[in-house]
């Protein structure tokens, strides 16, 4: 009697190895099956106000972990969104292409900054190079911006919302896998709607 509860927690394990594989290995690209190229999230963004455009210029960019206060303080007036990720981490990945979809498509009213935490600049580049974003990211590898920011320090993936005053009003932890779902959680911590 006690094998079977042990049988089915290992197929209920081995199926969420599975599904977090098929995650992993879909996404990160365009609907003609490729990421967006740099040039195209550019096209996409041209005309976004003075601190978004600045933002922008910067795109797949690793930024110093200290420069985290001063960036966010650059964009008040926007809300913002932070996503802390790291090349290592599978649910990162796996919410890549929701953040290049949606930083893409709502760069020219929200700022959107990532946070590459606990992971080094090498990986975190090449993962970049691979993956591209319509913003940079803080190189974080200390975990020094993630304390400053008050993101938490243990748990990938986890994004972070701002309002356009530059409080804090959202910590979500876990994936976005889905972009509706990180779009509503703009529109209602940000007070973007």
């Amino acid at each position: 009697m006690r094998r079977r509860p042990l049988l089915l927690l290992a197929a209920a394990a081995l199926l969420a190895v599975v599904v977090v594989g098929f995650v992993q290995s879909s996404g990160n690209e365009t609907s003609d099956g490729r990421a967006p190229t740099a040039a195209e999230l550019r096209e996409r963004l041209a005309g976004a106000p003075a601190p978004l455009a600045r933002l922008h210029a910067r795109a797949n960019r690793l930024l110093p972990a200290s420069s985290a206060k001063r960036e966010l303080a650059a964009l008040k007036g926007f809300p913002v969104v932070v996503n802390k990720w790291a090349s290592w981490c599978g649910p990162c990945r796996a919410e890549f292409p929701t953040f290049q979809e949606v930083g893409a498509e709502l760069g020219k009213e929200v700022a959107f900054l990532g946070l590459d935490a606990g992971d080094g600049p090498k990986p975190a580049a090449e993962f970049l190079a691979r993956y591209p974003l319509s913003f940079p990211s803080l190189s974080d590898p200390d975990l020094e911006a993630t304390e400053a920011l008050g993101i938490g320090g243990s748990f990938w993936p986890t994004t972070a919302f701002f309002d356009a005053t530059g409080k804090q009003t959202y910590v979500h932890q876990g994936p976005y896998l889905e972009a509706d779902d990180l779009r509503a959680d703009i529109a209602k911590y940000t007070a973007r709607g």
